[in-house]
């Protein structure tokens, strides 16, 4: 998986915009983050505690919390290692915690 498929999957989320900041890319449903791009093989999602952790537990080579996400309501989803599906899921997710659907 790279960010381009991320960006075709936010394409299809109604309301996503994506845009570029410093050579990364994000993607925010009316200003408030979906996901954003960390480097070429990993972005970080927005997703609830409860879900994070069903995520981290569930999918472990996937998924990871470093310490300066730990306080907030993301996770860091390795694009060339994890599980394709799953991270498409996740991303789903977030738009509908950010969009309330």
């Amino acid at each position: 998986m790279t960010p381009a498929d991320i960006s075709r999957l936010a394409a299809e989320l109604e309301g996503v915009a994506e845009r570029s900041r410093d050579s990364l890319l994000e993607w925010r449903y009316r200003g408030r983050l979906v996901a954003r791009q960390l480097d070429h093989s990993h972005i970080v999602i927005r997703a609830s505690f409860d879900f994070r952790d069903f995520l981290l537990h569930s999918f472990p080579d996937t998924f990871s919390v470093p310490r300066r996400f730990a306080k907030h309501m993301m996770v860091v989803a390795d694009l060339e290692n994890g599980n394709p599906e799953i991270i498409e899921d996740a991303v789903i997710g977030a738009w509908e915690l950010q969009s309330g659907k």
